[in-house]
């Protein structure tokens, strides 16, 4: 994104709303129209916005305009705010300041990631900072994680009812605080997975058909992204059908090409070895 070329070398100050546009008198059914015809030139769904989100009928033209100012101030283009507006209709309506600045000061999210945070979860504009996002942090933080573009996502998940059980299922299977926590830091995504939908079967699979030891499982917790139907299942049940076995990370990180052509490769250093 444009914004990504500056280098910032001191903390950023608090982002403040620019000088909104003065306000347009009230003339209910031209000025709501101009305000639906805003809407759409920012590729934003106005039926929809206006269902999820009822408080727009009564919200002027110049606060939508000055929220777009805002949002484009931190390196949002144009089209990045459409698409983030029509993600999340409730943004129309609120201050999105006090995430944009949480995430710049208690974060210590770099000025030029924010546009990459914004876009890949909308819903952080939307979080309450003392509610949501403070008290999520300081759980992160008390994990070892450091956040980044790609992981401020986890911002907007319920300690208590999200992220607090992947790390009970992780703990249930025999492994330490320490090493739980070593875990996440290597693979974040880990917080974003189902226990019963996911992690669990990935984990039994693991544990009974494989036989698998959970130092490896340590040493490679990025196992649980991968798909145990398309990906693990079946690479597993090759090398067990040649009488092979890799470590996960070999058997999992290269592509099916990649594995097909391993699996012919070993099988003829075996013929090659009689």
């Amino acid at each position: 994104m444009q914004a990504c070329r500056f280098q910032l070398h001191y903390p950023q100050p608090l982002l403040k709303h620019p000088t909104t546009t003065p306000p347009i008198p009230k003339d209910g059914g031209l000025l709501f129209r101009q305000k639906l015809l805003y809407l759409q030139s920012l590729n934003i769904n106005p039926h929809k916005a206006v269902n999820l989100n009822p408080s727009l009928r009564s919200t002027p033209l110049s606060s939508l305009i000055s929220l777009e100012r805002s949002l484009s101030s931190v390196g949002l283009s144009r089209p990045s705010i459409g698409r983030i507006l029509d993600m999340c209709p409730l943004l129309l309506t609120s201050d999105p300041l006090p995430p944009i600045n949480f995430l710049l000061h208690e974060v210590s999210l770099p000025f030029p990631h924010l546009p990459l945070s914004l876009t890949r979860c909308p819903r952080l504009l939307v979080s309450s900072v003392p509610t949501q996002l403070r008290p999520t942090l300081l759980f992160l933080t008390s994990l070892g994680l450091v956040l980044n573009s790609h992981t401020t996502l986890l911002l907007v998940s319920n300690v208590e009812n999200t992220l607090k059980p992947k790390i009970n299922f992780l703990q249930s299977l025999g492994f330490d605080e320490p090493e739980v926590n070593h875990m996440v830091v290597r693979s974040p995504g880990l917080l974003t997975l189902s226990v019963e939908n996911n992690m669990r079967p990935k984990a039994e699979f693991f544990l009974e058909e494989m036989e698998g030891d959970l130092e490896e499982l340590k040493r490679f917790p990025q196992y649980f992204s991968f798909s145990l139907e398309k990906k693990i299942k079946p690479r597993h049940r090759a090398l067990v059908e040649y009488g092979f076995k890799l470590p996960l990370s070999k058997m999992l990180k290269i592509s099916d090409g990649e594995f097909t052509a391993r699996l012919i490769e070993m099988r003829l250093q075996r013929v090659h070895k009689r």
